[in-house]
């Protein structure tokens, strides 16, 4: 079990002194975003007059390392130019694209190629240019995109990637943008993280012809975290109440403004979090600070469920969950101002409004 730490202004105003600025959350918002880098824990604190509440306290027990955390990035770009290319005997486009630097399904794209990507000696192809990354082996699409100083989802626009986001060894993305920052503090002050980034570009890169790792039924055996894990093929079906409590945020636009992608139900510190479906633990820890402690859960049907601001987690990445099946205990970790739990339903890159899928009370 791993306990959480609620995040309050006076800790926040603690570490501004030794983490590099970044992009906060919106206000009013439950889904902010995180700038890495990653900090070394520090040592527990003396008691203070001011101290939280017990219920606040953590665990001295290792948090989860992230996927995107345990493969480091070489900012090792290779600049290519726009230019030509005509196909000789023997070609193929990956072998087109390991000779000129570029990706071979940016190539497919320039010249309109479909499945299976045929070509013919004597045709003519246009090499887009740009800065092409070429992935290793364990690389996660947010660890590129933190190397680089950019949004992954940029990379993921640019590069027209789509469900499930698996990159493959050996494939070679674009990175946007012609400049970079130049040092690891402005790279760091660019990066941002947030759900979807989570979502599409946490799992780590697969060796070619081979498969994801099939999810593990407990949480005592934890994968390697440069294990990529495949997605649950059967749809949710119905969804259930993953709390017992109140609503007293709903999904949108609030009056003053702001966007919740779910909603907040009330509920006493370590009220028992449920899953809401059957599926595979895509992640967990406490890498947004805004909604504190956070589980991933991913269905199928491209679905995935969302629980945020908890005070203890009980599963693992990879790991296969039960519908009902208790996954996180609830707290006021984060940016929230009362124990609570952030819930959202997401289909594809899409917040649903979750109180439209589950049972009425």
């Amino acid at each position: 079990m791993i306990r959480v730490a609620k995040v309050t202004p006076l800790v926040l105003l603690a570490l501004a002194g030794c983490i590099p600025a970044g992009r906060g959350p919106a206000p009013g918002s439950s889904a902010g975003t995180y700038t890495e880098p990653t900090v070394a824990r520090p040592a527990p604190p003396e008691p203070r007059p001011d101290a939280p509440r017990g219920g606040d306290k953590v665990e001295q027990l290792p948090a989860p390392r992230p996927a995107w955390e345990a493969r480091r990035v070489r900012a090792d770009a290779a600049e290519i130019p726009d230019q030509s290319y005509t196909v000789r005997p023997g070609d193929s486009l990956r072998s087109i694209a390991n000779r000129l630097g570029a990706g071979s399904e940016a190539i497919a794209r320039a010249n309109d190629l479909a499945p299976p990507f045929t070509i013919r000696a004597g045709q003519r192809l246009r090499i887009p240019g740009g800065r092409y990354h070429l992935v290793r082996a364990g690389e996660t699409g947010i660890a590129i995109a933190r190397a680089y100083g950019v949004k992954w989802s940029g990379i993921v626009a640019a590069n027209d990637l789509a469900e499930p986001y698996i990159l493959r060894t050996g494939m070679r993305v674009l990175i946007p943008g012609a400049d970079r920052p130049r040092s690891a503090a402005e790279r760091a002050a660019a990066f941002s993280l947030n759900i979807d980034d989570i979502l599409t570009g946490g799992e780590p890169a697969l060796a070619a012809n081979k498969a994801p790792a099939r999810p593990v039924a407990s949480s005592k055996r934890v994968l390697p975290a440069t294990a990529a894990v495949a997605p649950p093929a059967a749809a949710p079906g119905r969804f259930v109440w993953p709390i017992d409590g109140k609503v007293v945020t709903r999904f949108g636009r609030g009056r003053t403004g702001e966007r919740s992608d779910g909603i907040e139900i009330a509920a006493p510190v370590d009220t028992p979090i449920r899953a809401a479906a059957d599926g595979t633990v895509a992640y967990v820890g406490d890498s947004i600070a805004a909604l504190g402690g956070l589980v991933i859960v991913k269905h199928g049907g491209t679905w995935t469920s969302i629980y945020g601001h908890a005070s203890s987690l009980k599963v693992q990445r990879g790991q296969a969950v039960k519908r009902g099946q208790v996954i996180a205990l609830s707290g006021d970790t984060g940016f929230s101002d009362r124990p609570q739990l952030h819930f959202e339903l997401r289909r594809g890159r899409t917040p649903v409004d979750p109180l439209g899928e589950l049972p009425r009370r």
